[in-house]
């Protein structure tokens, strides 16, 4: 009998356990991107990636602790580059999204395709979607240590 209440208070502390770390594991919730300027870098880079990435950029967002893989410090950009701000990696990343893993995260969102939505009513929506790369792109550069 003994052995019974050991076990069934063995499984009573796994499943007490497993709850209490339910409960403490963070969970990203998805949400529709809301429109920003295209003209402010600023502005989407709030909007879009400080979330994930921090208000300062350097990948302690609020949403961070619920990635797999910790958000890219983007204020070390230049540095990883050999001084020099990797502008197209960069639009490339935000255009098409990441091809390898080990360059970041694959919950990272592919911008380009959720920044097309932002502007179906324009006639030229690519256009759009270029100037904000673009001007995220350069806003990135300006946060570079």
């Amino acid at each position: 009998m003994s052995k019974f209440i050991s076990l069934t208070s063995l499984a009573v502390l796994a499943s007490a356990t497993l709850f209490v770390m339910a409960q403490q594991t963070p969970k990203v919730t998805a949400v529709s991107i809301k429109p920003t300027s295209a003209a402010s870098g600023q502005q989407m880079y709030t909007t879009y990636c400080a979330a994930c990435h921090g208000a300062n950029a350097t990948g302690n967002g609020p949403a961070a602790k619920a990635l797999k893989i910790p958000p890219t410090d983007l204020t070390m950009l230049s540095q990883k580059s050999g001084g020099v701000f990797p502008s197209n990696h960069v639009s490339s990343v935000l255009q098409f999204g990441l091809e390898n893993p080990a360059h970041g995260s694959p919950d990272m969102p592919v911008w380009g395709d959720l920044m097309r939505t932002l502007d179906t009513g324009s006639s030229n929506p690519d256009v759009l979607v270029r100037q904000r790369i673009t001007n995220l792109t350069g806003y990135l550069r300006t946060v570079q240590k």
